[in-house]
């Protein structure tokens, strides 16, 4: 079967991930990126000099181009909601930064407008599309190794810019929507089933001059109600301690361990049970995810991360949050 054709893009925000990620994603699958949407004309023409976007405007201005068929949202996690809105409300398909929405009911606002709109939404969850985790997710669900038993991850690292956005509660800052989402995705994923948040110990930063505070660190327990019995979950994440990922699965007859779990780009990825090891060449998951998505907004394959996933997620993420702010221990 003929690939369809790659769509015309218009990037919305001149963030690091715009740069170090999806830029190098839509050069490689070939898909024209037109013009740049920046809240900032100063700061916007630069980024769109350096990477060689022909346009630059606003980002209504953007939106109102009958040449895009399409946008990524690099915005903070605030912006989202407007942005998704505006953008199905003008035609566009839209690809979005993770977290889709900052609550439950936010992301079924977008899933209505995208319905209504006849377009696609997707989260841009990237490490769904990297092999190694399809390959985890065959031999938890083959007999091979027995079932699911438990699942632990850890996601850290070190913010050390106060300004940074991720620091602040209004524009949806915080380690859990930042990080947690990260392990909560790849469990559910793998689990099968939703979860039943049954604990979260957080560390909540002090109030900020707007009187918001938000998780630096989180500690969640998951029950994941499968057919093979109760599965417990645990997963870290923090801000204030060096860079760290992991991710174990415990099966009937072994453990299973994904280093680099969280699909990096052009990283060796290795997948380890037992004794057996295999390894994955480098691949850019950014570019598959476009691609996947291309092919999907127009019809020719079923969409991997459904809205419906993403409200899922975003369940959970409210019931993680309630805890951490109601339970927060630092």
């Amino acid at each position: 079967m003929t690939s369809p054709p790659p769509l015309r893009w218009g990037l919305i925000g001149a963030a690091r991930i715009a740069a170090s990620a999806l830029i190098p994603a839509f050069r490689s699958t070939g898909s024209p990126i037109v013009a740049l949407g920046c809240s900032d004309p100063v700061r916007g023409a630069a980024f769109a000099a350096k990477h060689e976007i022909p346009h630059v405007s606003g980002y209504a201005g953007l939106l109102a181009r009958d040449d895009i068929d399409a946008v990524y949202i690099a915005l903070p996690n605030h912006a989202h909601l407007p942005l998704t809105l505006a953008a199905l409300a003008a035609g566009k398909h839209v690809l979005c930064e993770k977290p889709l929405a900052l609550s439950a009911d936010e992301a079924r606002q977008m899933k209505a407008a995208a319905s209504t709109a006849k377009r696609t939404v997707m989260e841009a969850f990237m490490h769904r599309f990297h092999p190694q985790l399809a390959r985890a997710q065959a031999l938890v669900h083959g007999e091979a190794w027995g079932p699911l038993k438990w699942m632990r991850s850890h996601f850290t690292y070190t913010l050390h810019d106060p300004a940074d956005v991720r620091w602040s509660r209004r524009m949806g800052g915080g380690a859990l929507y930042d990080l947690g989402c990260y392990p909560l995705s790849v469990m559910r994923w793998l689990a099968g089933v939703e979860p039943v948040v049954t604990g979260v110990a957080a560390g909540l930063t002090p109030p900020d001059a707007e009187g918001g505070r938000v998780d630096h660190a989180a500690h969640a327990m998951l029950r994941f109600d499968t057919v093979h019995g109760d599965v417990t979950g645990h997963f870290d994440c923090a801000f204030s301690l060096p860079p760290h990922a992991q991710f174990e699965a415990l099966l009937r007859d072994g453990i299973l361990r994904l280093e680099t779990p969280f699909g990096w780009k052009d990283v060796e990825a290795v997948l380890r049970i037992g004794d057996h090891v295999e390894r994955f060449a480098p691949c850019d998951p950014y570019a598959l995810m476009v691609r996947h998505f291309e092919t999907a907004a127009q019809g020719h394959e079923a969409l991997r991360i459904t809205l419906d996933d993403s409200i899922a997620q975003a369940v959970a993420m409210d019931a993680l949050l309630a805890g951490a702010h109601g339970a927060a221990n630092v």
